[in-house]
């Protein structure tokens, strides 16, 4: 007698556990860690959101409730994906110093002073 072949999987991904430290999510039966070191923008989430995880493809999870997009491959060599953020540091983005110190010029009047 053989027995039925396994049914579908009823979740591809699923956050496991959440620490004060990170997050573990299964993905395709691999678990793997999210440190909030690695991935800050996760540290000040409700728990519910970091939860609601889905599995668009197959190596990319998204985070509907944060807007968050990871590659897996992220999730498994977090130091071959580094955090580089030029918000605070990308000139092209901060008005220049010219543009912050614009004065409305001055009209003279038409009457020469003599």
């Amino acid at each position: 007698m053989r027995s039925a072949a396994r049914g579908k999987s009823t979740s591809d991904v699923e956050v496991t556990n959440v620490s004060k430290h990170g997050f573990w999510v299964l993905v395709h039966g691999e678990e793997l860690f999210a440190s909030f070191a690695s991935f800050p923008w996760f540290r000040d989430a409700p728990v519910g959101q970091i939860l609601n995880v889905e599995l668009p493809s197959a190596q990319h999870l998204h985070w509907p409730d944060l807007d968050v997009d990871l590659a897996v491959e992220s999730l498994k060599n977090p130091d071959a994906f580094p955090l580089v953020s030029g918000v605070l540091h990308n000139r092209a983005l901060q008005p220049s110093s010219r543009a912050r110190k614009v004065r409305p010029k001055r009209v003279r009047s038409g009457a020469a002073r003599g």
